[in-house]
């Protein structure tokens, strides 16, 4: 039974708007400028590039999204052209100016590891995304490789592909079905993008039923079970699949001398990391010597190291430059939104709060139980539910237990309370006990 949603008659201004660099976002610490990598790549000059827009046009923050974009904040209405003339010229620029998706794929940073075929679809499937006038601007194909795991089923996709050795596994959101596609691959993929078009619907979920299955039912498609395998990304290293010599003088693999290549996934503390660390993070990347670097789901960034003693060597200088390295940092059991004063929806400093929440959450993380810091019921970072969400509130925080931040708190505290409640509690018991019985005062609206 999902938790009742609240109705807030102060409820705070739409989820929903796509900033690009052509058409920044007004926020509480200026212009916020959305930055979207072609399929999730930047090469070390590229990064450093978006660090110097940071200090130049924006006020030095950068945030790393759950759609693998970057965004440069504090940008100005004096200073928002500038940036975008000078990403443009290193080939971050927008891609399309009608209101539609500038980056319509999402893919695993590992997706071209092993295989050709994850990062060629998704170039096909940007092809066809630009060639269909009035896709509504958050539109999202996911595509990734059975052959690494299920990462992206949390991504809120409307149409979410999986790679599998008997084809595309191909699934429309708002249906139970799954279907398998060895041929016309991307007529269909476009027959579906050409559908959520005319819709008039925000989100392919919201299309009727029927309408989706009339777009799909020429193709004679056969229905398969869904996929099962689910694997989380993490911080951390993992050993890259030994290929063949030809394969490793394509520039793929680990070496001929057979010392495997490693990847090493780093994050960014609640999406957010500054002009210099990713300075430092390009630096590294170029001393790897390897191939640039990934954007990942995670609100971070993958690089490929030559061995495992070069990925140790830089998941130290990350650590020391403020990322997540490792998978038991309890901050990456934690999403927070920027919250006030960078936000203007928050009244309570969420980043700030987030971090000393972490380390009390700790021993709740290492059972796999997962938190929020919402500056508003809108649940930017994290729109889906939690073990437990702080809502902000006037300068408290709403409580919910197993829930989205829109829905019913269980109580109002202040964070010091809050924070205190959760310190104290018997991390083998259910996060229930951190409300009291009897919560003081009226019943929040």
């Amino acid at each position: 039974m999902s938790t009742p949603r609240r109705v807030a008659p102060e409820a705070p201004s739409r989820r929903g708007w796509c900033p690009s660099l052509a058409r920044p976002m007004p926020t509480g610490d200026g212009l916020l400028a959305r930055v979207h990598p072609p399929l999730g790549r930047l090469i070390p000059a590229q990064a450093r590039a978006v660090a110097a827009g940071a200090r130049r046009y924006g006020n030095g923050h950068v945030d790393v999204t759950a759609r693998a974009n970057l965004q440069i904040r504090g940008v100005t209405e004096a200073t928002r052209c500038g940036l975008a003339e000078a990403l443009a010229a290193i080939g971050l620029g927008d891609v399309r100016h009608d209101g539609g998706p500038q980056r319509l794929t999402l893919t695993t940073p590992l997706a071209e590891l092993d295989s050709d075929a994850v990062p060629a679809l998704a170039r096909a499937v940007e092809t066809i995304g630009l060639a269909i006038p009035g896709l509504p601007p958050k539109t999202l194909v996911a595509i990734e490789s059975a052959a690494h795991g299920l990462t992206l089923g949390t991504a809120e996709a409307d149409l979410h592909g999986v790679v599998t050795r008997e084809g595309l596994a191909l699934h429309l959101a708002g249906d139970a079905a799954w279907w398998r596609l060895t041929d016309d691959v991307e007529a269909v993929v476009e027959a579906a993008l050409r559908l959520l078009a005319m819709s008039g619907h925000r989100r392919m979920r919201d299309v009727p039923a029927p309408v989706r299955a009339e777009a799909l039912e020429r193709f004679a498609l056969q229905r398969i079970p869904a996929p099962a395998e689910v694997s989380a990304l993490s911080p951390g290293l993992r050993v890259l699949p030994t290929l063949s010599f030809q394969e490793w003088e394509s520039g793929r693999g680990s070496r001929p001398d057979g010392n495997a290549r490693v990847a090493l996934l780093v994050d960014a503390p609640f999406g957010r990391c500054t002009a210099d660390a990713l300075d430092r993070l390009a630096d590294t990347a170029d001393n790897l010597g390897e191939d640039g670097l990934r954007l990942s789901p995670t609100r971070g960034f993958l690089l490929v190291c030559a061995d495992a003693a070069a990925a140790e060597a830089a998941r130290e200088i990350l650590a020391g430059a403020g990322f997540l390295t490792r998978a038991e940092d309890p901050r990456g059991a934690v999403a927070a939104c920027p919250g006030a004063p960078a936000c203007a929806s928050g009244s309570t400093p969420t980043l700030h709060d987030a971090a000393r929440l972490a380390e009390a959450f700790r021993p709740f993380a290492a059972r796999g139980l997962r938190a929020h810091v919402s500056g508003c019921t809108k649940g930017c970072a994290h729109p889906g539910a939690a073990d437990l969400t702080l809502v902000g509130r006037d300068g408290h925080y709403d409580v919910v237990l197993s829930g989205r931040p829109d829905a019913l708190p269980a109580t109002r505290l202040p964070f010091e309370a809050a924070l205190e409640r959760v310190r104290r509690a018997d991390s083998a018991l259910p996060l229930a006990q951190i409300v009291p019985e009897h919560p003081p005062g009226p019943r929040p609206s």
